[in-house]
């Protein structure tokens, strides 16, 4: 397999990696919240914030390098309204899922320190919010990744927005 191939692989599978541990994590953790049961929440906490660790962050960090090498291999320009696109919601879901994060750590904090599952609720409320839009950016990501269409495609349906783009650029 060539060097292309490779960087491919590596970045589809930090991509599955992205998808399948968030979807994951939020399942779990919205279903020990939902639960009611402290020590079920206090346990899940933990947990998804090692699977963050363990899987996401370096995923992410995978997504980035690879992104970078794949873009320049294939010889889309780091100015096209795709790349830009691409990297504008990258960092709208860091900027959501870092949070995430930490308010996983604060809950299990919170939990371990004696609180209930009722103390987390604003907490919770705030992890959802943060959590939906960059679930939706992921998917979001893998279209644009799959079809190497510019945002304006995706959200106006029309080449013309991307025409502009680049007659503004």
């Amino acid at each position: 397999m060539n060097t292309y191939l490779w960087l491919k692989m590596i970045h589809i599978v930090g991509a599955t990696l992205i998808l399948g541990t968030g979807s994951g994590i939020a399942f779990f953790m919205l279903r020990a919240y939902l639960s009611g049961n402290v020590e079920a929440l206090k346990v899940t906490a933990r947990t998804v914030v090692l699977a963050d660790w363990l899987f996401t962050a370096p995923a992410m960090v995978t997504q980035v390098v690879t992104g970078f090498l794949l873009t320049a291999s294939m010889g889309i320009s780091f100015s096209s309204a795709w790349f830009i696109s691409v990297i504008g919601i990258f960092t709208v879901i860091g900027l959501c899922w870092l949070p995430v994060v930490f308010i996983q750590i604060r809950i299990a904090k919170i939990l371990n320190g004696g609180g209930t599952v009722e103390h987390c609720a604003g907490l919770m409320k705030l992890w959802m919010a943060l959590g939906v839009p960059a679930f939706a950016g992921v998917l979001l990501l893998i279209y644009l990744m799959l079809s190497k269409d510019g945002i304006g495609t995706v959200l106006f349906a029309t080449q013309d927005f991307n025409d502009a783009i680049v007659a503004f650029q």
